[in-house]
């Protein structure tokens, strides 16, 4: 549900940008260039605005007990797979851009990305005994989790922007960032025995996009798509499951990492 309504504002935006492109492009010939050396500063300042629609990436060990190296123990009767609800969120920060070349620059990007989730396990494996009968899991059965995660996102950027036409420039960007986590709980003591999903402090990224310069009387305003995606695996797997049994929580999972796109209004 919430992708179909972060869908809306996305589709009005790219269809203001295209009336907007039409518009410029339809009167080329006599328009007036605006800012006409703007491109050919070394340094440049700007701030953007966005939204975001960021997900997870989850993969999982082999749950069917076919194969002796996975590490779930003991094998459920049903696989575990977990439910991910996103909400927008909210993405603000600062650039700076230092020109490379006539068509190509180093961005620095600087800024907060915001927004929530829920997580739902469905079918963990709560209810496994022993060998003597005795239950093996004792912790809470509460299945979901809200995650209110808010990250520094420092990304390092390179864009390539093809020759100006008048007053539009399309380009297409990406690069790698640094992600802080300010609401990750890797410290905490308590994990999802007690309903706590905890998350590493530190992340990478790398992020891909396309967008358009529109070059106007007094700024130039560069609204541009991206997709956005972990390279490392962003959960602490639970401690308080006993050996050699694993938690029924985080235990099947293999890999879970941020997935997700969002839209950034930069102004400079």
């Amino acid at each position: 549900m919430m992708k179909k309504i972060f869908l809306i504002p996305l589709i009005v935006s790219i269809l203001g940008v295209s009336f907007m492109n039409a518009q410029v492009i339809r009167g080329q010939k006599d328009q007036i260039e605006n800012l006409p050396n703007f491109d050919k500063r070394t340094l440049r300042f700007g701030f953007y605005l966005g939204m975001n629609n960021n997900s997870y990436k989850i993969s999982y060990y082999d749950q069917s007990g076919q194969y002796l190296n996975s590490p779930i123990n003991p094998i459920p009767s049903t696989d575990m797979y977990v439910s991910v609800d996103a909400s927008l969120g909210f993405n603000l920060g600062f650039v700076i851009d230092y020109r490379l070349h006539q068509n190509i620059s180093l961005r620095f990007e600087p800024g907060l990305m915001s927004n929530t989730k829920q997580l739902t396990f469905i079918n963990p494996n709560l209810d496994s005994s022993d060998s003597d009968g005795l239950p093996i899991y004792t912790g809470t059965d509460v299945k979901s989790r809200d995650l209110s995660s808010t990250y520094l996102h420092l990304p390092l950027l390179l864009k390539f922007s093809t020759n100006r036409y008048k007053n539009v420039r399309p380009y297409i960007i990406g690069g790698a960032s640094y992600d802080y986590n300010f609401s990750s709980n890797e410290k905490n003591t308590k994990d999802n025995y007690d309903a706590e999903f905890r998350m590493t402090s530190s992340n990478f990224m790398y992020e891909v996009g396309i967008g358009m310069d529109f070059y106007f009387y007094y700024f130039k305003f560069s609204p541009s798509i991206r997709g956005i995606f972990a390279i490392n695996n962003e959960m602490v797997p639970d401690s308080s499951n006993k050996a050699p049994y694993s938690s029924p929580w985080t235990g099947p999972i293999d890999y879970f990492g941020t997935r997700g796109v969002y839209l950034n209004l930069t102004f400079q």
